[in-house]
């Protein structure tokens, strides 16, 4: 932006005599900065860097000029304010409202024309205005949560104005995280009670705490077996796996299983939470602790799940600030709100969840090793569904039934094509991703219409599959040679599915009918 014109410019488009040979022209950056105003102030005298005259300018094309760069840089000025998506504040140094933009105006429910140059103060409480402080101490900060207002949430940036060296305004940049703010709140509450509303109808049902972790395979029994072991203590979990495995209904299960059942659960997703937000989530914050925050102070998640179970998602997108807070929490069983000076004691159970690899992540130093150790007391590895191919049949079948009833729709047969593309895929979204393509399937499907390839997704059948599940009977003697154990594994795999299981096992269907009546299966 060219707000400025050298004095060589500005004296060569008038044509006034200028010897610019003495004089370091591109130093003179501003209009004003090496100029003599003679005593009728009409003409404007240049010296050259040695101090020696070496041109003049009529006073009054100067101030033409001048006029004409501050209405250009004015100019540039508001539509910059005007243009940016983020509410846009300006106060001079006495704190008088310069200027707001649009956003601002809308954000806040006042307009430009009736505050301008009255005191930021008559609008906002005195201690809610962060940029009174900024340009008090000097210092301004970056990112930081605000609550201007008490149904406001901002984050915001602010700087302090300078001409030389003194302060002569202040400029704040506030982007709007209500919204996120509110849903984060709702959908906190709305776990917690969807949390306890299941867990009285499992108590009423005598259901199983693990009941919704649908499998038969050994590698998942395992994983639950050991579930239901450690929930017996108040032993730090780790829970690991992929994307979409089901880690959350493991440490919810955990959690029903465990003598803090009848306390809250409460779920935070770590990778969901702006870092200027998390540690009042997680600790809350006395009143005060933030320009415009609600009197009384806020509780944090520790408060809400006293006595019960905190459930720390994703933890590996925890920042490194962030990992350091949450372990002097866990090393010295208190915390403090933000601003806060009392020491409260925690009592809350840790499960913690991670689809990335920690121990990589503090070789690369991502993640701390202390924080690592103390949360992974009792280590609970979730296998892929490509490991537990044989729970895919009952997933299905699952997924079917849900689908069908939230759709009014009839539960539709599976084509033995599908049913073995499925039992050979390799799932890495996993259970997640089964249930996206049952939903797919369900909604496309006509109604008594079989699924079939063309239902499935273009890029499914053409990702990289595993060795077929056929190899997995290479120890044992060929299946059409005999098989009864065989066959009973491969129908056990396919969920009864009689095309998908001879397809599996190599054979055609009327081999695997004369084999079922060889061995009294049907």
């Amino acid at each position: 932006m060219q707000s400025h014109m050298t004095l060589k410019a500005l004296a060569q488009q008038w044509k006034y005599d200028l010897d610019c040979e003495k004089m370091d022209v591109y130093s003179h950056t501003t209009l004003l900065s090496e100029i003599d105003i003679n005593d009728e102030g009409r003409d404007i005298a240049l010296k050259g860097e040695n101090g020696d005259f070496c041109g003049w300018i009529p006073y009054s094309i100067l101030m033409k000029e001048v006029w004409k760069q501050w209405k250009l840089t004015k100019a540039y000025y508001e539509t910059f304010l005007n243009s940016v998506e983020s509410a846009v504040t300006t106060v001079d140094s006495n704190g008088d409202i310069v200027h707001l933009n649009p956003i601002s105006e809308a954000m806040y429910g006042i307009s430009l024309n009736e505050v301008y140059g009255q005191s930021i103060t008559n609008y906002f409480e005195k201690e809610a205005i962060v940029l009174m402080s900024t340009m008090k101490e000097r210092q301004g900060v970056m990112g930081k949560y605000n609550q201007p207002h008490p149904n406001v949430h901002v984050l915001i940036t602010t700087s302090p104005v300078y001409v030389d060296e003194e302060v002569v305004g202040g400029i704040s940049i506030e982007r709007d995280i209500t919204e996120m703010v509110k849903l984060n709140d709702k959908l906190s509450s709305t776990t917690e009670y969807l949390h306890n509303l299941e867990s009285a109808t499992q108590n009423q049902q005598n259901l199983s705490p693990f009941n919704k972790i649908k499998g038969r395979s050994p590698v998942l029994k395992d994983a639950i077996n050991l579930a239901n072991k450690v929930a017996k203590t108040d032993a730090a979990v780790l829970i690991t796996g992929e994307s979409g495995v089901g880690k959350e209904l493991f440490a919810e299960g955990i959690h029903k299983a465990g003598n803090r059942s009848n306390k809250p659960f409460v779920a935070i997703n770590c990778g969901a939470i702006p870092n200027a937000l998390f540690e009042s989530e997680l600790f809350g914050y006395e009143q005060g602790a933030f320009t415009g925050a609600i009197k009384g102070g806020k509780k944090g998640k520790f408060d809400a799940a006293k006595g019960g179970t905190i459930f720390l998602d994703e933890v590996g997108e925890m920042p490194l600030e962030l990992q350091v807070k949450l372990l002097r929490v866990l090393q010295e069983k208190h915390y403090y709100r933000v601003s806060g000076n009392e020491a409260i004691p925690t009592d809350v159970r840790i499960i913690a969840a991670t689809n990335r690899d920690l121990e990589k992540m503090i070789d690369e130093g991502s993640f701390r090793e202390d924080l690592y150790y103390r949360l992974n007391v009792i280590s609970i590895s979730i296998p892929p569904l490509r490991d537990r191919i044989e729970d895919v049949p009952e997933l299905i079948q699952l997924f079917l039934t849900e689908f069908s009833l939230k759709y009014a729709m009839p539960i539709p047969e599976v084509s033995p094509e599908v049913m073995y593309s499925f039992l050979q895929h390799p799932w890495q979204g996993n259970i997640r991703q089964l249930r996206n393509i049952i939903e797919r399937v369900i909604i496309l499907a006509n109604d008594n219409e079989v699924i079939k390839p063309h239902h499935l997704p273009k890029n499914f059948m053409k990702e990289n599959k595993p060795p077929t599940l056929q190899r997995q009977f290479e120890n044992t003697e060929k299946i059409n040679g005999q098989g009864e154990e065989e066959i009973q594994y491969a129908l056990q795999k396919t969920y009864g599915n009689k095309a998908a299981a001879a397809k599996l096992l190599g054979i055609s269907r009327a081999t695997l009918y004369n084999k079922l009546k060889k061995y009294e299966l049907q």
